[in-house]
């Protein structure tokens, strides 16, 4: 779906600017009224929005502050997470920010909530659909204790919100985003430039659906139609089932620099998704992985092209 369905709007963009909702709200700002919401700790990455027609107002989720977001929003994007590794702030910041955003938006037709694919329980190589079992996906990290249980907790947030306001919402578990802002597989490119082993599972090929920055742009207005009330879950990634060993295999071979791997069990399991029900109601996706990963270095580091 284009984002021309979405046009003159009033629309809040919510952890602005992060690498998922920048590129959001840009496009989405050329043809409607754009409210990006951020702490605003990075004057550049402020400048930089404004540039693009983002009206900018700083919010704080931790302490429930978004009063300053207008009211008469008629559509809200969620993409704000706080992953501090401080229980009781992610804890706070992730539900109970969340829980005064929606409130303070009770009025609007939609609110699409940006959650992970990381809420599923590791069950090694198993294809998950949204009804299946939800576990902490990530303790295993130390930089990320805290994240797969906030999540799970804002996704209950969440729909008791939509039911209590009775406010149309979308819970969008995203899988790998990835583009010319950066993403796992940018990540992954900068560890094998400087010589860095790549942690894969050892239950092999540790496989995720990335997603280019481009479809997960064009599947906002999909993700907004979709809203209901009690809140739709809908697994939200590229149509490619793809692994790590298999994208840094291929950005090994369009670089000319090489990809080495450590298995290990400590590193977060394959998380493949059953895309069914995104078929259904968003469509699919258009940007192939290949094509996408390209792009990524073409943006990042056109030097490493030959």
């Amino acid at each position: 779906m284009d984002t021309e369905s979405l046009s003159g709007r009033t629309i809040v963009v919510t952890g602005v600017t992060g690498q998922v909702a920048k590129p959001v709200a840009i496009e989405l700002a050329r043809r409607n009224r754009v409210i990006g919401a951020a702490r605003f700790t990075d004057p550049v990455a402020r400048a930089t929005l404004e540039g693009a027609g983002v009206a900018c107002i700083p919010i704080d989720l931790l302490r429930g502050d978004v009063s300053d977001l207008p009211e008469d929003a008629e559509i809200v994007l969620n993409f704000a997470v706080s992953k501090t590794n401080d229980w009781e702030r992610d804890l706070q910041a992730n539900c109970g920010g969340l829980a005064w955003l929606m409130e303070h938006h009770r009025g609007a037709s939609a609110f699409v909530h940006c959650s992970t694919t990381g809420v599923y329980k590791p069950l090694g190589h198993h294809v998950f659909a949204e009804e299946d079992e939800l576990g902490d996906n990530h303790g295993i990290w130390p930089f990320l204790r805290t994240y797969s249980i906030a999540k799970i907790a804002a996704e209950a947030t969440a729909r008791w919100a939509s039911v209590r306001h009775h406010l149309p919402t979308t819970i969008a578990r995203l899988s790998v985003p990835y583009g010319d802002g950066g993403g796992w597989p940018a990540i992954h490119l900068e560890m094998m430039l400087n010589g860095s082993d790549i942690p894969v599972h050892i239950d092999a090929p540790s496989i995720y659906h990335p997603i280019h920055e481009d479809d997960i742009v064009g599947m906002v207005p999909g993700l907004v139609a979709a809203a209901t009330t009690p809140a739709v879950t809908v697994n939200w990634g590229g149509d490619q089932a793809v692994s790590i060993e298999e994208w840094c295999g291929y950005l090994s071979d369009v670089t000319g620099v090489p990809a080495r791997f450590h298995p290990t069990r400590d590193t977060i399991d394959s998380v493949a998704i059953d895309l069914t029900r995104m078929h259904q109601l968003v469509g699919v996706t258009s940007v192939g992985w290949r094509d996408g990963m390209r792009r990524m270095v073409a943006a990042r580091h056109p030097e490493l092209l030959t």
